[in-house]
């Protein structure tokens, strides 16, 4: 890859060759991002279609402080943010009985199943669980922070997320045949 500062001012020039290069140099990364978010691979082409327009549309706005690829996983995070807050005009907010996430048959399911297994799992999760999960959990928001970006109480982004931890073991236990009770 040409000198990154390079790129981006010859991507500013509308110069063919470096938009390319842009694009093929951090799609994959990108499109991982997406597909955590994303319900499926149609959404995330979506996604990662949106954030690149955005990317491009806002270049001149990258200041050159901090990681480009840091600043292009923002908008991309945030144009995923975007699109299911649109989608969904509420969350859920009543918390389930609490349930012991932490058995060593949970911990050793997940120990034994592929990135794309986990992928499939997180996609399967409804709109909200999966936004609060791959924030938290993947992006390292606060539920603060949470709250503030979808417009929600802390207490909801909390809810969110131990539902989706709630989801995401009863599926690999359903996915597994794990045979040892939940224990509430």
């Amino acid at each position: 890859m040409q000198d990154e500062k390079l790129l981006i001012k010859k991507c500013l020039k509308h110069d063919e060759k470096a938009l390319s290069e842009l694009y093929n140099n951090f799609s994959g990364k990108m499109y991982g991002i997406c597909l955590r978010y994303a319900k499926n691979k149609m959404d995330a082409d979506d996604l990662l279609h949106d954030g690149f327009l955005k990317v491009l549309k806002n270049l001149q706005a990258y200041r050159g402080e901090g990681s480009f690829e840091g600043w292009m996983r923002r908008i991309m995070v945030n144009t995923a943010i975007n699109f299911y807050r649109k989608k969904s005009s509420h969350y859920d907010s009543d918390i389930e009985d609490a349930y012991d996430l932490s058995d060593s048959s949970f911990d050793n399911a997940l120990s034994q199943i592929s990135t794309n297994e986990l992928l499939e799992l997180i996609q399967d999760l409804p709109d909200g669980y999966r936004l609060v999960f791959n924030m938290f959990v993947i992006e390292g928001y606060k539920h603060r922070e949470i709250a503030e970006i979808l417009n929600i109480s802390e207490n909801t982004s909390k809810s969110q997320l131990l539902k989706a931890k709630i989801t995401l073991k009863k599926n690999l236990e359903i996915k597994y045949k794990i045979t040892e009770n939940v224990n509430r």
